[in-house]
């Protein structure tokens, strides 16, 4: 899973990106693009690892992506740098800082989201020009691909993002345009210090919205875990940006965690929501798919009531499903296979 933080210049994105990720480079290096694989924290793994005690204990992984100033430079739309992110976390600037304007989140979003709009106009003229001419010349073209593109420009034409529409964001046929306006964005408006309120404005449709303080992220970021219990007590502070922002990107990508436990691992793996069990045995490995017989299945929950693995099995809370059942998040899970 990658998101990418996209902006306007000034928007405070490589501030929370630091924040998230933790790291830290010179202000003067910002021509170089950025990635940042982190630990999705989890407090049922944090659990699972104190009763196993396994040898190792592998937490989920998620990738964030920000842009270098020097390759949007070489791109006409800044934006196309980050085509192939999964997701995108929109940042808006909403504080005022020394001799710039006062901000204008909103315009700024509908700014973005029309130049994300322009750029998939442009890919979507181009292949449905490049079919309309194929079809002159007697080549076949395929009807689902033209009647989704059709679609696609329809929207498009109306300053609609393609993510206003369930059905063509779903679309397998679409998946190799990696449309911008199609993918799921998180808007963050990076507030002032001391601001935690939602600006005022316009609804947002068709993505998620929250809060987040930038700069005393960023110094948070920076300190010990017990200076930081400190800090997030004096500011009210629930959760750390990375928290928060995690949380967010599974949810904007739909996205959920099963377990598997035992003496020698403890580990999350990460799948979207509505995966079957057969499925699911494929991130593990392919011969377990392969040789998919059962799923052992027993919910975190579950287990934490009952204390124990075989507790649990004598309140008939452990299951065996087939491999047609719907992980669930939070489901233990090991796999019967034979190959």
């Amino acid at each position: 899973m990658k998101l990418g933080f996209i902006g306007l210049t000034g928007a405070g994105k490589s501030t929370i990106f630091s924040a998230v990720t933790r790291q830290f480079q010179e202000s003067g290096n910002v021509a170089e693009n950025r990635i940042g694989t982190i630990t999705v924290p989890d407090h049922r793994v944090d659990r699972l690892s104190q009763m196993y005690k396994p040898r190792k204990t592998i937490y989920a992984k998620v990738e964030y992506f920000l842009p270098g100033a020097g390759g949007s430079k070489k791109d006409k739309n800044q934006y196309n740098v980050v085509r192939d992110c999964d997701a995108l976390i929109h940042v808006l600037r909403n504080f005022k800082p020394f001799g710039l304007e006062e901000p204008k989140p909103f315009e700024d979003l509908q700014h973005s989201n029309l130049e994300m709009i322009v750029a998939d106009l442009v890919v979507a003229e181009t292949r449905l020009d490049r079919m309309n001419k194929d079809k002159q010349r007697g080549k076949e073209v395929s009807a689902e691909e033209y009647g989704l593109l059709t679609e696609c420009l329809k929207k498009l034409e109306n300053e609609l993002p393609l993510r206003s529409d369930a059905q063509l964001m779903a679309a397998r046929a679409l998946k190799g345009f990696a449309f911008m306006s199609a993918k799921p964005q998180l808007v963050l408006f990076n507030n002032g210090d001391g601001d935690q309120q939602m600006p005022v404005g316009p609804e947002i449709q068709w993505a998620e919205a929250m809060v987040i303080q930038g700069k005393l992220e960023y110094e948070l970021a920076q300190m010990s875990d017990e200076e930081m219990k400190t800090f997030l007590t004096e500011f009210d502070i629930t959760a750390t940006a990375m928290d928060r922002v995690i949380q967010k990107s599974y949810q904007l990508l739909g996205l959920i965690s099963f377990f598997t436990v035992g003496e020698d691992e403890v580990r999350a793996w990460t799948i979207a929501a509505g995966t079957p069990a057969v499925e699911a045995a494929g991130v593990i490995h392919t011969d377990i798919q392969k040789g998919f017989i059962r799923a052992e299945v027993l919910a975190y929950d579950d287990l934490m009531v009952a204390g124990s693995f075989n507790e649990a099995k004598k309140a008939g809370t452990v299951r065996l499903e087939g491999r047609d059942y719907i992980v669930q998040n939070g489901d233990i899970i090991n796999f019967r296979f034979n190959v």
